[in-house]
């Protein structure tokens, strides 16, 4: 089953997804669904019709209540579910503009933390995520609600690690951009309101657990800190990619 194995999922280079935000998203965004199942014991409402004839899904599979009901994981069950083809994990899907911003993050471990700062991403105006080493899914339905949408109007790949991150960052240069590859670290040595960042920026997030491993520590030009106060002395992973994106547009005016 897609939905719980991310195995299979990869195998087939195709995942599971309801509701009505995602799969809206999905269409909107051109992505290809590969099939439809839904139930024709009630009568379907009008967007769920719609959804099966905008969605141009290869296959259409109507199917008892009692399946329909096993393949969906929302209390409020879903009147169709939907299995989507997986896009290539090529960086060239960045959108590589003048002071892009790309975020890095090193092994999610937590699937709603990897959701909300791929939303983040995309309501900052980011260029894209790259996701890398042993992460959580970025195809776990847990990412895909988590990100309301998102991940369908943004970039998001997969990449191995700090090694083929570099070779990436290579291709960046070569093509005449100089971006300031900043880490975020709770200890870091730079206080993020008042290191300039006006132009492009690779913005590395580490583990919520470990931290930035030390590929990418050696490969950063600065690490970052979000200066806090009280008893805290780390955030939330998706929460400080916020801030940081924040800070950013801040920096810049951006509207």
């Amino acid at each position: 089953m897609l939905r719980r194995n991310r195995t299979k999922r990869h195998q087939y280079r195709e995942f599971f997804a309801e509701g009505v935000t995602t799969i809206n998203a999905a269409i909107r965004h051109d992505w290809k669904f590969h099939s439809i199942w839904f139930c024709r014991e009630r009568p379907l409402s009008d967007w769920a019709e719609s959804v099966l004839q905008q969605a141009n899904a290869a296959e259409h599979y109507e199917v008892t209540a009692g399946m329909l009901e096993k393949l969906s994981e929302k209390e409020d069950q879903s009147e169709l579910v939907a299995v989507l083809e997986m896009p290539p994990d090529d960086p060239g899907r960045l959108k590589l503009e003048r002071d892009f911003v790309v975020i890095v993050a090193d092994s999610p471990a937590n699937p709603g933390n990897l959701g909300t700062l791929i939303r983040s991403a995309d309501a900052f105006g980011s260029a894209g995520v790259i996701v890398t080493g042993h992460a959580t899914d970025v195809y776990d339905p847990r990412t895909i609600r988590a990100s309301v949408g998102s991940l369908f109007s943004l970039p998001v790949i997969r990449l191995a690690g700090p090694a083929q991150v570099a070779s990436w960052l290579e291709v960046v240069k070569s093509s005449g951009h100089d971006p300031l590859v900043a880490a975020l670290d709770p200890d870091g040595g730079h206080d993020l309101r008042n290191t300039p960042a006006y132009g492009p920026v690779v913005l590395i997030a580490g583990n919520e657990n470990r931290g930035v491993s030390s590929g990418y520590e050696a490969m950063s030009s600065v690490a970052l800190r979000i200066p806090m106060e009280g008893a805290a002395n780390s955030l939330n992973v998706a929460v400080a990619v916020s801030i940081a994106l924040y800070e950013i547009r801040r920096q810049r005016g951006d509207p």
